[in-house]
């Protein structure tokens, strides 16, 4: 990932620059500062980007597991109707056709249920890894605000 380098080349740039005698505080090259963070905001449209893809393959997965369902229905209710002759084909038909439908609801949820998560899982990450981000761009900007006074 570009911003976790970019990050952790603004973090080696800190370590890296000469202390202040008597405190915490480092003296930093603000070209390179700035440089750095001007990396991670062009990344950062990237990685929104990567996330709204990945709501968008999640609805589609929803969306193809909604109409492979309503085949699977129509297919059985096709057959259904195909054996309605005699009345011991339309029983089995049927208990058939129920067991496609509750197999297809099955794995239809499952299919959802596992976009979904998929898809939490992958804007979790994203929100975490964001989080972290702006806590240390928070920290970096704190810490030059505070070598200007």
């Amino acid at each position: 990932m570009d911003i976790l380098k970019a990050l952790n080349e603004l973090e080696e740039c800190i370590e890296s620059s000469n202390k202040v005698p008597l405190t915490r505080k480092v003296m930093v090259d603000e070209d390179r500062i700035l440089d750095i963070l001007d990396r991670i905001r062009t990344t950062i449209p990237e990685e929104i980007r990567q996330a709204k893809w990945i709501i968008q393959e999640r609805e589609k997965v929803l969306n193809d597991s909604q109409k492979e369902a309503v085949r699977i229905i129509d297919d059985a209710q096709r057959q259904v109707d195909q054996r309605a002759d005699e009345s011991e084909i339309v029983r089995k038909a049927r208990d058939t056709a129920e067991e496609i439908v509750q197999k297809a609801e099955l794995i239809s949820g499952e299919i959802r249920e596992g976009a979904r998560q998929y898809a939490d899982e992958i804007l979790a990450n994203l929100q975490e890894n964001l989080g972290d981000i702006l806590k240390q761009i928070e920290a970096g900007r704190f810490e030059l605000k505070e070598m200007k006074k």
